[in-house]
């Protein structure tokens, strides 16, 4: 939870993590009702506040994640998670009946990702648990859900619908065939504009408070960059996936671009963003842990890893003397680290080195999914990597036609889905420096010389 002042400062905020539960197949899943008791808590002590007046609230939540309700507003089964294995036989099935998996994911722009399709998701549900899909009356994106809960409003918002979920059709603008197809229309709710909101009472003051439909997290991390910095730029996002988002090219990714992670988003106002996504933090975590246990050191030795000339002159270019080969940096490919032997490097230093050269070769070629065709100035990163000086520094020589900047702000996510609301609730012009930048060097770096400048 983060509470903003109305210059967008954070003079609030409260995290909380929940353990894990077991949905009806065993396999681990969120706690939806501890979080939305947590939540409905928070947003009942805000409203009593002697300190605050609370004006507006909004969400963001991560994609792919479905909540289903009856009749009467009641949750129905999990918030599966969208990392529990998809059956391959039920795939083939519903791509046979659309003429095969080509066509149908270039029209919904998103690659086959399992239950990470959100309508993949309910494809799975209604073909699995058909006792549990009769009791659905409507289905929810997750921040929709929870606006629902404030609101007792039952809608949809572009942003789910168009974050690699399957469901809709880029090339048409409209849901997809399917979904009337398997009779799931009528479970929808009515598609409403990101940047809208509807109006609660605060019981305990007589007024207004302005609730959100809730964004797709990606999406909303877009919008401070589009309110502060003029085009064309690509932003992106790391964390456990490394996302590149071109909002100035609505170009729709072809064949080959979905096969290696390309896909395209919808703003909250619908349009296309070009988009591409990589497992990058995940696979710097497992490979990080994989160094340490090999050399018998603490996971968070890499912390202290800086850009170093004499290192970087000792690994040799970026490309190494192995070279990496166009079928090793496709998106949907393991990085190269993963099978390259530990014994040959003689310090943890160096095998670090040389999984973030892997890295960033297999970043440069997912980020260019989205620059191709587009005349990209400035490159914006932020989330975790953007702390790594390494990570960073090899970015940018491999970008060297781009200005690289390391974006740091107040929650990103939330100072989106914050300023998306900004006419309902925000008396004062929106403030023209949201962020601290900090531009990287493409040179080689000197002896002495820092790398951040």
């Amino acid at each position: 939870m983060l509470v903003f002042d109305e210059q967008y400062h954070v003079v609030k905020e409260e995290l909380v993590v929940f353990k894990e539960i077991a949905d009806d197949d065993g396999f681990p899943c969120e706690d939806l009702d501890a979080l939305a008791l947590w939540m409905l808590e928070h947003f009942q002590q805000l409203k009593a506040s002697r300190v605050y007046q609370l004006k507006a609230v909004n969400f963001t939540t991560y994609g792919a994640s479905l909540v289903y309700v009856d009749a009467a507003g009641k949750r129905v089964g999990y918030l599966y998670n969208y990392l529990k294995p998809y059956p391959a036989e039920l795939w083939q099935a519903f791509a046979d009946r659309r003429g095969g998996a080509a066509i149908f994911v270039l029209d919904t722009c998103s690659p086959f990702m399992g239950h990470l399709n959100a309508g993949m998701q309910l494809f799975w549900l209604k073909n699995s648990k058909p006792g549990l899909y009769a009791d659905i009356s409507k289905i929810l994106h997750l921040p929709q859900y929870l606006s629902f809960l404030l609101t007792g409003k039952l809608v949809a918002e572009m942003t789910h619908i168009g974050s690699h979920s399957a469901m809709w059709n880029f090339r048409q603008h409209q849901y997809h065939t399917w979904i009337q197809e398997e009779r799931l229309l009528d479970k929808l709710c009515p598609i409403t504009p990101g940047d809208t909101a509807m109006m609660v009472q605060n019981e305990l003051t007589g007024e207004w408070i302005a609730v959100g439909t809730g964004l797709h997290d990606s999406s909303a991390a877009m919008i401070p960059y589009l309110q502060t910095f003029t085009g064309p730029f690509m932003i992106l996002s790391t964390g456990t996936w490394a996302i590149s988002l071109n909002p100035f090219n609505q170009q729709l990714p072809d064949k080959t671009a979905l096969a290696n992670g390309g896909l395209s988003y919808l703003t909250c106002q619908g349009r296309p963003v070009r988009v591409s996504m990589l497992f990058l933090g995940n696979d710097h975590e497992q490979q990080v842990k994989r160094i340490a246990d090999h050399f018998n050191i603490s996971p968070d030795f890499y912390k202290s890893v800086t850009a170093e000339p004499s290192m970087l002159e000792a690994m040799g270019e970026v490309k190494g003397a192995d070279g990496n080969a166009g079928s090793d940096l496709g998106a949907t490919v393991p990085c190269k680290f993963r099978r390259r032997e530990l014994n040959t490097f003689k310090t943890p230093e160096a095998a670090y080195y040389r999984l973030m050269m892997d890295l960033v070769l297999q970043q440069k070629a997912s980020s260019q999914l989205v620059i191709a065709d587009s005349p990209v100035k400035s490159i914006y990163v932020d989330g975790g990597f953007s702390k790594n000086e390494l990570f960073m520094y090899l970015l940018a020589q491999e970008f060297s036609q781009q200005e690289v900047f390391a974006a740091a702000m107040n929650q990103g996510t939330a100072l989106g889905a914050a300023l998306v609301l900004h006419r309902y609730w925000n008396r004062l012009p929106v403030p023209p420096e949201l962020f601290h930048l900090k531009q990287i060097s493409s040179q080689k770096a000197g002896a002495g010389s820092a790398v951040i400048i």
